[in-house]
């Protein structure tokens, strides 16, 4: 299962951390984001699209809204004010298929900021996700038998801008922005240095959804043996996203 929502006609005046504002073609986007759902369709995702909403710019982003595991789905409390609207759409698509817990004030947390490795979550401290939103998921989820890493992030919004899963000991990371050795035995694919926004990556059953956009890293993916699945979604990569951001992926049972 994949959940998604249309891109929001406001897109272009979403939240912006790290990088400059540029022009964002919202009906480009919109067919990106159409062409993203047709790859997660091709990889044998069921796709459930909620609805535009127009006055919340970042909405597309449904990631940071919940983090799904096997048992249970964590609401999040997003970091910035003005996404704290995204979250009850979210969770009503949820519903159906999982056990709802919330993270509360004065936690923060985005679900941008979790990476999954089997039982371990890796939670990235950024101006999104804080000690208190941290503390709260570790002791909703660590009673369901899941250990809750704490991961320094420098330089990037998200933890998962700047590492994420490509294999099943494998991680994309760009060193400059998390220390490697946070993540224990994995071994690494490093972006290209001259794409340090490259760490973000959706590994759906073996494949890897990855943007087209950095080809360098791309390359040394598939040198590695990877199976990549390129998307253009450059329109969404001005608005500080990756191909993670843009839905969530759990299995339906």
């Amino acid at each position: 299962m994949a959940i998604t929502r249309a891109v929001s006609r406001a897109i272009g005046r979403c939240e912006l951390t790290h990088l400059e504002r540029k022009p964002i073609d919202a009906q480009r986007a919109t067919e990106q984001h159409e062409q993203y759902e047709a790859c997660l369709r091709g990889l044998g995702c069921e796709v459930q699209s909620l609805p535009e909403e127009p006055e919340l710019a970042d909405s597309v982003f449904v990631e940071d809204a919940a983090v799904v595991l096997d048992e249970v789905a964590v609401v999040t409390r997003p970091g910035a004010e003005s996404r704290r609207a995204e979250t009850a759409s979210v969770a009503r698509a949820l519903e159906p298929y999982r056990e709802l817990v919330r993270i509360e004030a004065p936690g923060t947390l985005d679900g941008g900021d979790v990476l999954q490795s089997g039982r371990t979550l890796y939670v990235g401290r950024t101006a999104r996700t804080n000690d208190a939103g941290i503390q709260q998921l570790a002791k909703l989820v660590e009673p369901r038998g899941y250990k809750v890493v704490p991961v320094e992030v420098r330089g990037c919004l998200h933890l998962k801008t700047a590492v994420t899963q490509v294999g099943e000991n494998m991680l994309l990371v760009n060193p400059q922005m998390v220390e490697t050795g946070a993540f224990g035995g994995a071994e690494f694919v490093e972006v290209d240095e001259s794409e340090p926004t490259a760490g973000n990556a959706l590994l759906i059953d073996g494949t890897v959804v990855y943007p087209a956009a950095y080809e360098k890293t791309l390359r040394r993916l598939e040198q590695q043996g990877i199976k990549v699945a390129a998307v253009d979604v450059s329109e969404l990569l001005k608005a500080e996203a990756g191909v993670t951001c843009c839905s969530l992926v759990f299995e339906k049972h």
